[in-house]
This record gives C-alpha cells, sequence and structure tokens, in this order.
C-alpha cells in the first residue's frame, strides 16, 4: 500500500470520526444537568469543616464551570441520609455541610441554600432539590447522630439493612413526613424542582432480610403479596410527594431518577434487553412506568451509566427502551462522566464515549436533555472530553424544557429605566414577580431570527423584585437589544426591543 493511498485513509477516516460532531443546529430548548453529591462530600463541600467562605468559593466554581459549558439546571442534594443543608423542623443540619451532624454552620448566620439558589439562578440555571427519602443513616455509626434525628425519634420507622438503616417505606407515617419536607423545602425556598434519586426500597444484599413483615401483616391489602404492597408504597409515596409539591407552588416541578434498567426482557417481555443483575422494579420495589402514566411526574431521568454497546446494558438500547415507555412527562437521559478513564469497560477510554452519548439523545425526538452525574467528574476529567462538548454541543445556551404545554403568555413586566452600576446594568421593571427568567437576545432584522438560541446574550432568573443586573461586556458595545420573559412554567412571551444609547 503506498504512502499517498494511507495518507487519503487516514484523512478520510479523520474526516468521518469528525463529521458526527460537525457543529449544526442546536435546540431551542434542552435540559442540561449537573447533579451535585453532598453525601460523603462526593462533589461539596470538598471537606465539611472548611470556613463558610471557601464553601462558597467551591460552589461557584463548579457553577462556573458548567455556566461557561451553557448547562442550565443544577441537582443539588439536600437531603443525604435524614439531615438537612438547610434550617428544617424535620431533620439536624447535615454534618457533611457543618463537620458536625445537628450543629448549624458556625461561622455564618445567613442561610446557605438561599444563597445556594440565588447564585444558581444569577447565571440562568434552574435549582432542583434532591432528596434521598429512605435512607437514614450512611453506615451502622448512630453514636453521631443528632439527638433530634429521626433515629431517635422515631426508632419504629428504622429498619437495619445492611450497613445502613433505612426508613421504613411501608409505614404512612414515613410517607407523611417525607410530604412535609417536600412542603417546608418547597414554601421556604425559591427551587424549580424537587428530585428523588434511585434509592427506593435498597438495592437487594444476598442473605439479608429487609425486615417490614410487621407492617405488611398490618397494612397489606386483601390477597396482596409482599412485592406488590411493596410497590404500593412507593407508589403512595410518589403520588404524594407530586400532589404536595403541586398543592403549594404547581409550578415546581417533580421528577426521578430512577435505576436505569426498569426490567429485563428475558422476565418481562416488555423489559429491555439488558442481563442487569438486579431492576427497578423487582429489586428496588418502583414501577415509573405506572409513575408516568398516572401523571405524576413532571420529568424523569433514567440512570444509564454505561457504554453505548456494553453487552449486558447497553446505552444505545436503553436509551431506545426509555423512549419508547415514556409517556406524559419529559425523558431526559442520566449520564456517567464519573466513569471516564476510570472503568473496567474500557469503552470509557475512549474519547469520543460521552460525546456519542449526548449526540444518540439529542438525534432522539422523545428525549429533552441530559444530566450529567457527578458535578466534578466532568470538570476532573481530562480537558479533551470538555472540548468536544463545548465545540459541538454546548456551543449555544438553551433555555429549559416548558413544564406546561399551555399557550405562550403575553404578560410582560412594563419597562421602567435603566442604571450603570460598576461593571454592571441594572434594568428597572414593573411586575417582575409575574415571570421567572429574563432572556436577553443579539437584535436581528426579524422576530424568527432573533430567537435563535444562537442570539442568547443572558438569561438571568429573577432575584430581585424591582430590577434585573447583567454584566455591561455581556452587551459588546450594542445599541440595543431584544428581550423576552419566561413564566414560573417557561413559557416565553413574545420579543420586546430596548435601544441602549
Amino acid at each position: 500500500m503506498t504512502t499517498r493511498l494511507l495518507t487519503y485513509l487516514f484523512l478520510a477516516g479523520l474526516i468521518t470520526s469528525c463529521s458526527a460532531y460537525k457543529k449544526g443546529p442546536q435546540p431551542k430548548r434542552e435540559f442540561r444537568g449537573f447533579w451535585v453529591a453532598t453525601v460523603v462530600n462526593i462533589d461539596w463541600p470538598k471537606n465539611p469543616n472548611d470556613e463558610i467562605a471557601k464553601k462558597k468559593r467551591d460552589y461557584l466554581d463548579l457553577l462556573d464551570y458548567y455556566e461557561e459549558l451553557k448547562f442550565n439546571a443544577a441537582i443539588v442534594q439536600v437531603r443525604t441520609a435524614g439531615d438537612a443543608f438547610y434550617k428544617s423542623d424535620f431533620a439536624p443540619w447535615s454534618r457533611y455541610l457543618t463537620g458536625e451532624e445537628g450543629k448549624a454552620p458556625k461561622d455564618s448566620s445567613e442561610d446557605i441554600l438561599t444563597w445556594m439558589v440565588q447564585e444558581t439562578h444569577k447565571r440562568g440555571m434552574e435549582f432542583h432539590a434532591w432528596l434521598n427519602p429512605y435512607r437514614a443513616t450512611f453506615n451502622l455509626d448512630t453514636l453521631n447522630l443528632a439527638a433530634d434525628h429521626d433515629f431517635y425519634q422515631h426508632p419504629n420507622w428504622m429498619i437495619k439493612y445492611g450497613k445502613k438503616y433505612y426508613y421504613n417505606p411501608g409505614l404512612p407515617e414515613v410517607q407523611d413526613h417525607m410530604a412535609s419536607i417536600i412542603t417546608e423545602l418547597v414554601n421556604n425556598y425559591k427551587i424549580d424542582g424537587i428530585h428523588y434519586d434511585d434509592y427506593f426500597y435498597p438495592y437487594t444484599i444476598k442473605d439479608e432480610i429487609f425486615n417490614d413483615s410487621l407492617a405488611y401483616q398490618k397494612y397489606q391489602l386483601p390477597g396482596q403479596n409482599l412485592e406488590d404492597w411493596r410497590r404500593s408504597n412507593m407508589d403512595s409515596l410518589i403520588k404524594k410527594s407530586f400532589e404536595v409539591t403541586k398543592n403549594n407552588k404547581p409550578w415546581v416541578q417533580f421528577g426521578v431518577s430512577p435505576f436505569g434498567v426498569w426490567k429485563n426482557k428475558s422476565t418481562d417481555p416488555r423489559g429491555s434487553d439488558t442481563q442487569a443483575g438486579q431492576t427497578t422494579y423487582e429489586n428496588l420495589y418502583a414501577d415509573p412506568l405506572l409513575w408516568m402514566e398516572k401523571g405524576w411526574l413532571d420529568y424523569i431521568v433514567p440512570q444509564l451509566y454505561w457504554s453505548m454497546e456494553l453487552s449486558v446494558a447497553s446505552h444505545k438500547k436503553l436509551v431506545d427502551w426509555w423512549s419508547e415507555n415514556s409517556t406524559n412527562t419529559q425523558l431526559y437521559i442520566g449520564n456517567g462522566p464519573y466513569k471516564i478513564e476510570n472503568n473496567s469497560d474500557k469503552a470509557w477510554n475512549r474519547k469520543k464515549e460521552l460525546p456519542d452519548q449526548i449526540l444518540y439523545a439529542r438525534k432522539n425526538e422523545n428525549v429533552d436533555g441530559n444530566v450529567f452525574f457527578s458535578a466534578k467528574s466532568l470538570k476532573e476529567k481530562k480537558k479533551k472530553h470538555e472540548r468536544i462538548l463545548k465545540r459541538n454541543f454546548y456551543a449555544q445556551d438553551a433555555l429549559t424544557p416548558m413544564t406546561s404545554k399551555e399557550t405562550p403568555t403575553n404578560n410582560h413586566p412594563e419597562y421602567i429605566s435603566k442604571a450603570y452600576v460598576g461593571n454592571t446594568i441594572r434594568f428597572y421593571f414593573k411586575n417582575l414577580s409575574i415571570a421567572k427568567q429574563w432572556v436577553v437576545y443579539k437584535s436581528e432584522k426579524s422576530q424568527e431570527e432573533t430567537l435563535r438560541p444562537k442570539n442568547i446574550i443572558a438569561k438571568p432568573f429573577i432575584t430581585n423584585p424591582e430590577y434585573i443586573e447583567i454584566l455591561i461586556s455581556d452587551l459588546k458595545g450594542r445599541k440595543k437589544i431584544s428581550y423576552t420573559f419566561l413564566d414560573k412554567y417557561g413559557k416565553e412571551s413574545e420579543p420586546k426591543t430596548l435601544l441602549l444609547n
């Protein structure tokens, strides 16, 4: 084979490999999320004993990184194991935030969660409060639990399983307790969503028994077996959680991120073509297909942390399966960049593995976005992955999907004036409370052209009742801008034009 032919084949292969990532039209609406895991300080805070100023810098560092990548949603774990990252009437302060469970932050009286939500919103990102509903302790160490932890306040709610204690999902009072926790969060904080992870009933441990027999005997329906009773308990939790969220603030979203395999096809013809050792339906007693059918979810994020062609659980096949089986809800795909170059599955050594997954999801008309686990993973991995994503998939901003399919609103806060304050411009409006977010566009000749995602300049959330503030540098000397408002459900108003000189 001649040198010229070898060169030709090499270049042809290079062109082919890059063509799939050729920058093209990007969606105006797409959920781009990242999970911020706080349990055992996976992502944040880096150390619970750090001073509050250090914790703030580290949180802002995560936000700034993902803002640069044009992500638009942070899913932050605020309840890890019967605790809270905020002052709560139902749980002690988390040791992962303050260094000692039950003790408030010692170097600040500021409400840290309020600050986190505000800073997230300033960057045009939604804030979803992530709760682990049933894990009561992370290990068997109960000596360091606060006296007001439910382990001591309600010992009859606890079940030991493996190396942890769990709340008993079969007790109605436990479900009501979770509903109270959601009510407190939704009413006290300007969050955009309540989010449950995949830990419903615990993953099965060989030769261990989850001893909920007394509750089963008391609450089972006639003829109801243990497995169906457990699933009914999860159904009840999801229904109550959805309803209490909507009863308090209808615009706040409720979503779950279940384990990625509902059932294997070997046990149910409706299942996926996988050979997962455990499944959401049979081991965790969770039936997200029913929850979607009943309309109890605003969105679902199946955790598909496997590589594209893995034989036992192909990411590609599972995206197809969830796409075909998701109803009445928005479908986002959970991706696992934590596996990059750190997994026995060598497919994750490919710099194209994660981009291939994003491309595959985006090509599926039933998929509305992606969420990455976990926040620090991509940030700490090789820059080559980040470069591909930034250049080819997240080159332009995107708004999050609407949570209501109603007609877009024409209600507009009324513009009053503007003022230059340091390196920012404050735009003053009347009735800002009717809106959730302000979207600033580069003005083009037509409205259709103006509202394209490539023209988005800034998209801050409304964090002040009187004005919206953006950096002067973002406007790059423009003489005019166009702008719209998003209401609390994400519906976009008609654009208006504003002269800056």
